[in-house]
């Protein structure tokens, strides 16, 4: 069988599965293939993934190998670094180290990736293994990534019971949030106070369910492989302050367990005993090397591993292994940093080794730098040489000679063995605050000359500094002492005194010369442009301080910093307009741009206007369908409503929390009903209503209104929903009342205008079901209130958000927001979410908590005051429009008639409701602009009082007989153009925004769904600046004394035989069916049923009761 077609979710590239099969699609492709070699990676961990992208980036030009990637957990390659943020999100995607369809962005083939399956053999011989799906794999080259497995002390009486636990994988924590909720409130114990042991503990206490939780260390201190005994008792002592219970010097003897084989309680071997329901060990890890060693491969008899050579080989020719299962000079490594080093090695060593020297594995730096339960920790170089003897010391600057042994003569060898060694030729320089909860330890050689190792707690800003000088060994040009007096310094870690060789992501091996050459090259232009590059800060996260300091210095020198200049006409930023507006008080655009743009007699552009429109919706609310405000919006708020691919809009009234009583359920089905419109249940908890004419809209928003509802907003840059779980309503499990508390932050903060959307989340309980965590604004409910958290969305580019606040009463709730929102709209960019304005915050959610909490800036409350007032402006925009003629007349199809013409875009019924069929596959590319007419006639089209002179210019669609034209008037001048635009054949350009360059007398209109720019006067006229293979026909407009405009146009039939909306109207075989194949294979799947029909025998479906339920009398109900 072909593996990738028997691979589900995996790329469908054709690779032959056994010794024999291969698929032919094509001769080319086939003789393509065959000059590549195959790279079969066995484990889809950090390791694994991080040595396929190394590779596939080297390889991208010669492309000479494929790889095939086998994975034995369901998820693909997540952090397993930030594991304990899981408790905060609960969604395995959050942690996934690359987006699932950046598998599927690779070149065909090049990738494929298989997940939920076990390699059980390696044959060798064949190049072949053996899965456990029963499918073989052949391989010119294999890479061993297989990870480690968390250890489990199988002699201990009890390690099988209900409720013990490792600390390792996705499905680890995922058995253990399940099995926590059947025993709140009672003690949590974990078994190790390592790295591992402490991540465990966070996991814990971040799970909220217990009621205390115990760290249990069989050592006198925590983090023994990294600190000495005074800095792990610092440790213990600040993580006690934290909550942790920590237990030193105690040994698990035995697991108690009740008559259901459940923990009930540690034995430890001196006797004493402690209650516990849930136990978890991180007690360490060890190499997964069953595989290698079932297939004959040379393993380490003492602590495992595979052995490799400095090639990183196996003792099997092509067979080579990385990361924890790898086993190099009787170690393994538990680090990342090795693994992704080892990775480096190897993916250089097969793509580069023919033109340069090939790369050794070297001893890795073991150096680390973490944040444990929110104490800051860091050890570097050789950290033990005072008590082990320093690892190797630079011998060539002291002189040794090659005849010498770690620093000590051969004569004198004899003598240590007698009289023992001497003491290792290392001193130390110790600071202890125990104010501060500051501790530092810091390694030299005997003559104070360089720098060998240390270990930090508390204030590690000077880590990156430090490293660097142990690893190229740098004599020190400063006395030893004035490192340890020096670095109490105030700030950050600046990155201008560093080498460009300096690593600042010890987890992906980045240096500073990383990130500084993906600013010069131009490769990256933002700071998710050099993650996504470099990996930098997709592990820990512990350097992105430091990138983003050496990003922002580095795009300075390179003077190409990103403007964030409005636009051409304004050399300002939104925030920078934003404050201007407000101090000077300005409300309409005319003197906005008089008093801030660069020429101010300009029309401004499709980027300004509705930012603009923005800040002063923001400022002063006023009805964005003002005369004055109208020509600002894009099309949806100038018709409050998001117009969709067929040129009808969307109604969606607001349903607060996603609250909603029967009767108004009833009201939305009969309007929906009645207009026929589509309707679909939103992400945000609130029901959608597609396909409403523009001319049906004020109809439609009266029966709405008039049951009570109002408008959903869903159509401006403002709030949008505060999605709930039901909470303590209805459910068992709230611990916080979550549909009361999102009802009131909707109710607060609707309406409201701001850079970008606004989506807030509120969940009773840290189960998230209201998925708080990925919103702009999010409340998760604990037992002492509710955890604030900011800045996260979904979109192009999801960003969880981070905690800004915990266990903050419902009380202070709103009065944090207010801060957090006005901040926000007063600070951000144009179309900036608040993911991308918290990233680019200076200290990002630090420096937010100080403004927000801690008041730094000293305007809280002027942030609170004017947030205040801006929410006491509200009014329904739609209300405001049904009882305002003058709104309501911009709601007819056209504007010199009450005739319509149908819908462009054919409909398709399914699924018992009608949609637009798919867009064409192709734009229109007819040179509309250079059309010969046989004659041309001036026709009075429409009345000129019909369009305004405004300082933004206005416009109306015009109907002649079958086509649909655009009439614009700007500063006194008419132009005329088709309505429809020929990218994707709508008809909607009279709504588009009015632009101009006032130095070349350039005015153009911008396409509201696709933003193509056609221009309206000159020698270009028609022409598309920005689309090259598109153009329009424009006809020459005047207004003449009779008060009406006159068009030179064609004769009626010429022009519907050219223009008309019959001739462009979309057809339902003009577009790509998605779902003919999968439909195909689902055909006959059992137990489904057609849609609206009912699994009852004798059920009538849901038509047959709607006619019941709406026949009144004895036949219906009588509500």
């Amino acid at each position: 069988m072909s593996w990738a077609d028997s691979s589900p979710g995996m790329q469908a590239g054709k690779l032959p599965v056994n010794g024999h099969e291969v698929e032919h699609d094509a001769d080319q492709q086939l003789k393509s293939r065959s000059r590549r070699r195959s790279v079969v990676v066995v484990g889809l961990g950090m390791v694994g993934i991080a040595f396929i992208e190394k590779l596939m980036k080297m390889d991208a030009k010669r492309r000479e190998y494929d790889v095939v990637v086998i994975g034995e957990e369901p998820h693909l390659a997540y952090n397993r670094v930030g594991l304990t943020s899981f408790f905060q999100h609960r969604k395995a995607e959050n942690l996934y180290l690359n987006p699932r369809d950046w598998y599927s962005a690779m070149p065909e083939g090049s990738l494929n990736y298989h997940l939920n399956t076990r390699v059980t053999e390696i044959h060798h011989e064949k190049q072949v293994i053996s899965t456990s799906t029963g499918a073989t794999v052949p391989y010119d080259i294999l890479v061993l990534a297989t990870g480690s497995d968390a250890l489990l002390p199988r002699h201990t009486p009890g390690h099988d019971a209900k409720g013990v636990f490792v600390y390792r994988t996705i499905d680890d924590l995922e058995r253990l949030i399940q099995y926590a909720d059947t025993c709140k409130g009672s003690t949590g114990a974990v078994v190790g106070g390592g790295l591992l042991g402490l991540e465990a503990a966070k996991a814990m206490m971040d799970l909220e369910t217990f009621g205390k939780v115990a760290l249990i260390e069989r050592n006198r201190w925590v983090l023994s492989r990294q600190l000495d005994g005074d800095a792990g008792s610092m440790v213990v002592e600040l993580v006690r302050k934290l909550g942790l219970d920590v237990l030193l010097s105690k040994r698990v003897g035995k697991i108690e367990v009740d008559d259901k084989n459940a923990v009930k309680g540690v034995l430890f071997e001196d006797g004493e005993r402690m209650d516990c329901r849930c136990l978890m060990f991180g007690i360490g890890i060890k190499a997964r090397d069953g595989l290698a060693r079932r297939a004959g491969i040379k393993c380490a008899d003492r602590g495992g591993g595979i052995v490799i050579d400095a090639n990183l080989m196996t003792n099997r020719e092509g067979i080579y292994a990385i990361g924890e299962c790898a086993s190099w000079e009787d170690q393994t490594f538990g680090l990342i940093a090795p693994g992704i080093e080892m990775a480096e090695v190897l993916a250089f060593n097969l793509t580069q080794a023919k033109v340069h020297t090939p790369r050794k594995f070297r001893r890795p730096d073991l150096s680390t730098k973490l944040k444990l339960l929110g104490v800051e920790v860091a050890s570097f170089g050789d950290f033990f040489a005072d008590r082990d003897g320093p690892k190797e010391l630079p011998t060539k600057r002291l002189g040794t000679r090659k005849d010498q042994t770690n620093g000590v003569q051969p004569q004198e060898q004899v003598k240590n063995i007698t009289d023992g060694p001497p003491p290792p030729p290392v001193k130390a320089i110790c600071y202890k605050d125990p104010f501060q909860a500051v501790y530092k330890k810091y390694l030299f050689t005997l003559d104070g000359k360089y720098l060998l190792g240390g270990m930090m707690i508390g204030d590690t800003k000077d880590y990156v500094k430090l490293v660097p000088m142990v690893k190229n060994q740098k004599a020190l040009d400063v006395p030893p002492s004035q490192f340890i007096l020096g670095a109490s310094k105030d700030g950050d870690d600046d990155g201008s005194d560093l080498t460009n060789d300096t690593q600042i992501c010890s987890c992906h091996n980045v240096t500073k010369g990383d990130v500084v050459k993906t600013v010069k090259d131009g490769s990256c232009k933002s700071i998710g442009d050099v993650k996504s590059c470099t990996k930098a800060g997709t592990g820990c996260g512990g350097c992105m301080p430091l990138v983003q300091t050496i990003f922002n210095a580095e795009m300075k020198a390179q003077g190409s910093e990103v403007l964030n200049h409005l636009c051409p006409h304004f050399e300002y930023s939104r925030a920078d307009l934003f404050n201007i507006i407000y101090v000077k008080k300005l409300q309409r655009f005319a003197d906005v741009m008089k008093e801030c743009g660069k020429d101010a007699n300009s029309l401004g552009c499709e980027a300004c206007k509705p930012a603009i429109g923005s800040i002063l919706a923001s400022l002063y609310n006023q009805h964005v369908m003002d005369k004055h405000l109208h020509g600002l919006q894009d099309t949806n708020d100038r018709f409050l409503g998001n117009i969709q691919r067929n040129g009808t809009f969307s109604v969606i009234p607001r349903v607060a929390g996603g609250e909603i009583t029967p009767e108004k359920l009833i009201v939305i089905g009969t309007v929906a009903k009645k207009y026929n419109l589509y309707t679909k249940i939103t992400g945000g908890q609130r029901i959608d209503m597609f396909g409403a004419k523009k001319e049906d809209l004020i109809d439609i928003w009266t029966e709405l209104v008039n049951a009570g509802m109002e408008s959903g907003h869903a159509y401006a840059k403002s709030l949008r929903t505060v999605k709930s779980c039901v909470g303590t309503t209805w459910c068992r499990f709230g611990i916080g009342d979550s549909v009361g508390m999102a009802v009131r932050l909707e109710e607060r903060y609707k309406s409201i205008r701001s850079p970008h959307k606004l989506k807030g989340g509120v969940s009773g309980c840290v189960r998230e079901c209201a998925e708080a965590q990925n919103k702009d604004f999010g409340l998760i409910a604990s037992e002492k209130g509710f955890n604030i958290f900011v800045g996260g969305n979904g979109g192009a580019k999801p960003r969880h958000s981070e905690l800004l606040a915990k266990d903050v009463p419902p009380d202070d709730v709103v009065p944090i927001l207010d801060r957090y929102l006005m901040f926000y709209m007063r600070t951000a960019d144009k179309l900036q979410r608040t993911a991308r304005w918290i990233e680019q915050l200076p200290g990002g959610i630090k420096y937010l908590r100080e403004v927000i909490l801690e008041d730094k800036l000293g305007i809280a409350a002027s942030l609170e005051q004017q947030m205040n007032e801006l929410v006491s402006t509200f009014f329904c925009e739609w209300t405001a429009a049904i009882n305002d003629a003058g709104r309501k007349s911009n709601f007819k199809q056209f504007g010199n008639t009450e005739e319509t013409i149908p819908n462009n875009v054919e409909g398709v019924t399914e699924r018992g409701q009608t949609r637009p069929v798919y867009w064409p596959r192709d734009s229109v590319t007819e040179d509309f602009r250079g059309t010969q007419w046989s004659s041309l006639s001036w026709q009075p089209i429409i009345e000129a009082k019909h369009l305004f002179d405004t300082p933004t210019g206005s416009s109306k669609s015009v109907k002649r007989g079958d086509t649909q034209l655009a009439l614009f008037k700007v500063k006194g001048k008419w132009y005329a153009t088709q309505q429809m635009c020929p990218h994707k054949r709508t008809f909607a350009l009279s709504e588009g925004l009015i632009g101009d360059d006032v130095k070349s007398d350039r005015l153009w209109v911008s396409c509201p769904f696709h933003k193509r720019n056609f221009t309206l006067n000159g020698a270009d006229a028609g022409r598309c600046s920005n689309d090259a293979e598109v153009n329009i026909a424009t006809f020459a407009a005047e207004e003449r004394d009779d008060g009406w405009v006159y068009l030179k146009l064609p004769p009626v039939d010429e022009l519907d035989a050219r223009l008309g909306t019959e001739r462009w109207k979309v057809r339902k075989d003009e577009g790509i069916a998605p779902f003919k194949k999968l439909d195909e294979k689902l055909k006959g799947m059992k137990g489904r049923k057609p849609f609206g029909a009912s699994h009852l025998p004798n059920g009538i479906g849901e038509k047959g009761v709607v006619r019941e339920i709406t026949a009144g009398g004895d036949g219906g109900i009588d509500w």
